[in-house]
């Protein structure tokens, strides 16, 4: 098991991904539309990204809003969209495949883990709409895929820490369990003590105004910087103190540790 806790951040421009680096997280996941929970990026957002930013990028591939049942053509066209991801350099995938009971889908989840390989697939939030969340983990497992993605079932990964308690417990080394929902600097160490999770997931666009996170995907052929819009600079600059704040957070946690 890795020693530090890592942080990873979802995005959805490149300025914010920049903005994200600069913070100090370890990890991006790049979606489009955060409105619905995240779409998968358009191409040219992820070469963008890929070209200028150094971390790890994991891409979302969800080619609508909506729940995680998919018809026939539409599982085609997750299919494609992972093999675009991989031929532009993506280091993971973002999937989740649901059946019409509202159960994760392994045979067709299995493929498509198989298909991303050798890239790592986290099976994202599509875990929560499950009924029973640790018969939902044993299928993850089936499926292949390295990490989940979970509020514990909950509203919030805050309300939802005993279930994430739970699911540590229950994955043991097999897969990693990764809250999201709510995480920022003030909630993270309550929650990782509480919950003994090696890995989180924030998005802290909260304070991200719709007019700049437009503005942002609109430019996202470019990175931040000093030559920037002076209100989306400035607010793209408070997205990186959030992660920033929230990286010490999770060291404080780390060193009290040691």
């Amino acid at each position: 098991m890795q020693n530090r806790c890592l942080l990873e951040v979802c995005v959805e421009s490149l300025d914010c991904a920049v903005a994200a680096q600069r913070g100090g997280a370890n990890r991006i996941e790049l979606c489009s539309d955060l409105s619905v929970d995240g779409l998968t990026p358009a191409l040219e957002l992820m070469r963008t990204v890929r070209d200028q930013v150094d971390l790890p990028i994991y891409a979302m591939i969800r080619p609508r809003a909506g729940n995680f049942c998919y018809t026939d053509p539409e599982f085609e066209a997750l299919q494609k969209e992972i093999a675009i991801a991989k031929q532009l350099g993506m280091d993971g995938i973002v999937l989740g495949i649901l059946d019409s009971e509202s159960c994760v889908d392994i045979g067709r989840s299995k493929e498509l883990v198989g298909l991303a390989h050798p890239l790592e697939v986290t099976f994202h939030r599509a875990f929560d709409g499950s009924g029973d969340l640790l018969c939902a983990l044993e299928a993850v497992v089936q499926t292949g895929a390295k990490r989940i993605l979970t509020s514990g079932g909950c509203a919030s990964a805050t309300q939802g820490a005993k279930n994430l308690s739970q699911l540590v417990a229950a994955a043991a080394d097999r897969v990693i369990i990764m809250p999201a929902g709510g995480i920022d600097a003030q909630n993270v160490p309550g929650l990782i003590r509480q919950s003994n999770v090696r890995e989180v997931h924030a998005s802290l666009v909260a304070g991200l105004g719709r007019t700049a996170r437009l503005s942002a995907s609109s430019h996202s052929g470019r990175a931040l910087s000093s030559q920037a819009d002076g209100p989306l600079n400035a607010e793209l600059l408070a997205f990186e103190e959030r992660v920033r704040k929230l990286v010490e957070a999770i060291s404080a946690i780390d060193e009290g540790a040691d």
